[in-house]
């Protein structure tokens, strides 16, 4: 009886064991027919791409001897899904940063961290020669937004997920877009679905 037991204890507790597997970052993985990694990456390297050949940054550094800033705005997610679009904005960001071709600002919270930590250098424990000034930060020329939409067609035990991620730098100044990038070549038949697509 007591072996019984014993094997009867190990066969549940190797029954509850899961497993992990390591891929390769870039193994396209669709588990759910939801957006994932590998959609981001598609999304991403493609917006990159566009942005990259943008001609408004250069004409914008030619013309006034200077490298465009730009500011990060809001990357709406406009999808019946949860989708974390910061990482897009990042992966954007980061592309157009590193390619040397514009330079960003602080945005959002961030911008709000520092704007505290400036303030608190002006209390009186930081010393006069490494306290940040008030009144020097830089002004962004353009704000990058953004969004990702789906649309869902279903039928019987069959749904398609259709992806629309969009991009857009607007002029500050006069409120004009100088550039859209748009990708929409994400599209999911999703078959014999369990939950609602």
């Amino acid at each position: 009886m007591k072996k019984g037991i014993v094997l009867l204890s190990f066969v549940i507790t190797l029954l509850g064991c899961h497993t992990v597997d390591r891929r390769d970052a870039s193994t396209q993985i669709d588990l759910s027919g939801y957006w994932n990694d590998t959609d981001l990456r598609l999304a991403s390297d493609n917006l990159i791409q566009l942005a990259l050949a943008v001609p408004a940054l250069s004409t914008f550094a030619r013309t006034n001897g200077r490298l465009p800033v730009i500011i990060v705005g809001t990357f709406k997610n406009g999808s019946d899904e949860h989708i974390d679009t910061s990482i897009l904005s990042t992966r954007l960001e980061a592309s157009i940063l590193n390619s040397g071709k514009a330079e960003f600002v602080a945005s959002g919270d961030l911008r709000g961290e520092i704007r505290a930590e400036r303030a608190d250098q002006q209390s009186g424990y930081t010393s006069d020669e490494s306290m940040a000034a008030l009144g020097r930060e830089q002004g962004a020329d353009y704000i990058m937004t953004g969004s990702v939409k789906t649309i869902v067609d279903q039928y019987n035990k069959t749904a398609t997920r259709s992806y629309f991620i969009t991009s857009e730098l607007t002029d500050i100044t006069t409120n004009r877009r100088v550039w859209i990038g748009e990708y929409n070549e994400i599209k999911k038949v999703i078959r014999n679905p369990s939950v609602k697509p």
